[in-house]
């Protein structure tokens, strides 16, 4: 399938009227085009026509399509040794700020996501028509993997500054033909994944292959959807559980089934629910937005309310789809599809209980959350599936039931459902070994399924297995901890300092364009206030996650930090890990605190103890593509940041091998 609306040779580019070109262009696009896009195409046509008359060999691409981003490269230059991406700003007189993170994420994009641009030059370029001086600098970006900082042009130096580049690089000329045949395997964010699958793309367009033996997203997909296929034809109920590790795409997948049936009218139509209230949040604004943006380059007019009012019917808080279906309790939702993310943080019957009794006026509520949703689904007189979306050791909240709740469930009242298991449930960290157990009793309806497991994360792009490192760290397996991490540091870097100052300034070198990064911090954080990080003051996830540098509500200020409930589903792609004295390391393991009046007290319920391990485990496997960690030095005047609070965990973060800054 072709990514661009016009590709030719330089030399048959060379040979073309202006006209002629446009008309290809036009005729390539998706979307009717506007005047002033025409306007824009031609003022491209001519000033590439000028200032590539020297060059004879190469190939030209006009609308290079990015469907991790949603959008396209202006136009793509392949000569020589180098992939030049080209930004036009037709009129424009400076180089807005926005505009250079805009062409150098494209380059980026290529660079990461594309097979045959690896190894490549990737030279970004930004062509502000009318700027003067505009003082271009040729010269590669730190991280010594053959991307050029992005250069400024106008269209008067144009043609010397490929010029320059091309002088500036050595090496065998790139064969058009291969590069075009190299696999793009993005590994979007979640929030880049919503905006593509909710504007058409297809989650094959936008995920990248995974190992040979794992399980990949279109897998995933492809066998829920042949499930939701059965259980109509078959007029039967049935539930999926989907296991993988942190940033697997579990979410992606269920976002994908969700978007391919978004039409209210069709009984196959389907519901994204998550008890995530961030999540939910940013992405609908993230959608919402990028219809409007969408519709505006289009020539529509798009208000911003009509957009949310179609969005938040796609994605819905599962407490609003509770209580929607409290209203009637016999009429079935109108969805026959439910999507559960985070199936785990469910509520047991003891917090729903509580929670009906105080908010909702119903004292004779008995229900646990999961046994209350799959009965709203089995009100349908017909079919009916539910897909679980489940992460292991990701229960970090007060009643929250894990999988096992959904298990005895479905034993205690619902025989008749069949139900469809990830082999990998029985694994410790979902904590239903047991349960799993009194399946056994109606065999004839489980079926499992290793489709159903996502082995590898998708987050961490640059290495894999950075969630196996992190259960390693936090289960006190230090020589296999040391191993794996040798093995990540040259493509993941992750880095320890005392030093929250430090650790600021390396995130801002290592981020690249509009490579997202802040500071993440335990809920339980409390004594990092001298610090300038007090996790009891209101942050707004929308504007953390969404807004841009120049925000100082934005995760780039590093200012507000979000805690593990702030971020649990999202992501960075640099991450600063802020450890406090609430979960410390000894020679006797891990303790667990927490902050009370003016003293830490020791946790020692089981189960608060996995809610704070949890957090650290969420915190640690945010990054993907690396992450510094401060360890306070602590105040020795200072009795609740008692400096053996700290050391100990540093000394022991040491011992697995990461970098001291």
């Amino acid at each position: 399938m072709r990514r661009e609306y016009y590709s030719d040779s330089i030399a048959n580019f060379l040979k073309t009227s202006l006209d002629e070109i446009l008309g290809k262009i036009v005729s390539g696009s998706d979307f009717a085009v506007e005047q002033t896009q025409r306007n824009a195409w031609l003022e491209q046509i001519r000033i590439l026509h000028k200032a590539l008359e020297i060059y004879h060999k190469g190939k030209i691409y006009f609308e290079y399509s990015i469907p991790r981003m949603g959008q396209r490269i202006d136009v793509v230059l392949i000569i020589d040794a180098v992939i030049f991406v080209l930004e036009f700003k037709i009129g424009e007189k400076i180089f807005p700020a926005h505009a250079v993170d805009q062409v150098l994420d494209y380059a980026l994009d290529l660079k990461n996501f594309h097979e045959t641009s690896h190894r490549q030059y990737v030279a970004p370029i930004l062509i502000s028509t009318q700027a003067e001086n505009p003082n271009p600098i040729i010269a590669l970006t730190p991280q010594n993997d053959k991307l050029f900082i992005p250069i400024k042009s106008n269209e008067e130096i144009f043609s010397e500054v490929l010029k320059n580049v091309l002088h500036f690089t050595k090496g065998e000329a790139i064969d058009h033909l291969l590069w075009e045949e190299g696999r793009y395997s993005p590994t979007p964010t979640i929030v880049e994944a919503a905006k593509a699958l909710y504007s058409g793309h297809s989650v094959k367009d936008i995920s990248r292959h995974a190992d040979d033996d794992a399980v990949n997203l279109s897998k995933t997909s492809q066998e829920i959807t042949r499930i939701i296929r059965i259980s109509k034809e078959k007029r039967q109920k049935a539930i999926c559980f989907v296991t993988g590790v942190p940033g697997a795409g579990k979410t992606l997948v269920g976002l994908d089934i969700a978007t391919t049936h978004c039409n209210e009218k069709s009984d196959l139509y389907s519901v994204f629910l998550s008890g995530n209230g961030p999540l939910v949040a940013v992405l609908r604004e993230a959608l919402v937005r990028d219809k409007v943006r969408q519709d505006k380059e289009r020539g529509k007019k798009t208000r911003k309310g009509e957009a949310f009012s179609r969005v938040k019917m796609f994605i819905q808080n599962v407490h609003n789809f509770r209580d929607e279906c409290l209203v009637d309790l016999l009429k079935p939702p109108i969805e026959h599809v439910a999507l559960f993310d985070e199936a785990q943080r469910a509520w047991d019957r003891e917090q729903t209980s509580n929670f009906m009794k105080r908010k909702k006026n119903k004292p004779g509520f008995i229900q646990s959350e999961p046994e209350f949703l799959i009965s709203c689904l089995d009100r349908h007189p017909d079919w009916a599936v539910i897909v679980c979306l489940v992460g292991g050791g990701q229960e970090i909240n007060t009643g929250e039931a894990g999988i096992s709740e959904w298990i005895e469930s479905l034993n205690r009242t619902f025989p008749h459902w069949k139900i469809y298991i990830s082999n990998r449930l029985v694994d410790s960290e979902y904590r239903a070994t047991e349960v799993l157990k009194t399946l056994q009793a109606h065999p004839e309806t489980i079926t499992y399924d290793e489709r159903l497991h996502l082995a590898v994360s998708l987050r961490s792009f640059r290495a894999e297995h950075t969630s196996l490192l992190v259960k390693q760290l936090l289960d006190l397996d230090l020589d296999k901890a040391r191993e794996i991490q040798k093995s990540l540091q040259k493509k993941y870097p992750i880095v320890i300092t005392r030093n929250l100052e430090k650790a600021k300034q390396w995130l801002k070198d290592q981020a690249r364009g509009s490579e997202r990064y802040g500071l993440i911090v335990s809920s339980q954080a409390e004594r990092l206030k001298p610090h300038a990080i007090d996790v009891k003051s209101p942050m707004n996830p929308i504007h953390w996650f969404l807004e841009g540098k120049e925000d100082v509500r934005s995760s780039y200020y590093l200012e507000d930090v979000a805690t593990e409930f702030h971020i649990q589903g999202l992501e960075l792609d640099w991450a600063c890990v802020t450890w406090d004295a609430d979960f410390r390391y000894s020679n006797k393991g891990w303790e667990y605190h927490s902050f009370r009046g003016s003293k830490w007290i020791r946790i020692n319920k089981i189960e608060r103890k996995n809610y704070l391990k949890n957090a650290y485990r969420v915190l640690l496997t945010r990054a993907r593509q690396g992450m510094v960690i401060v360890v306070p030095k602590g105040d020795i005047s200072d009795p609740t940041r008692n400096m053996n609070f700290y050391d100990p965990t540093f000394e022991y973060l040491k011992q697995i091998g990461f970098i001291v800054l």
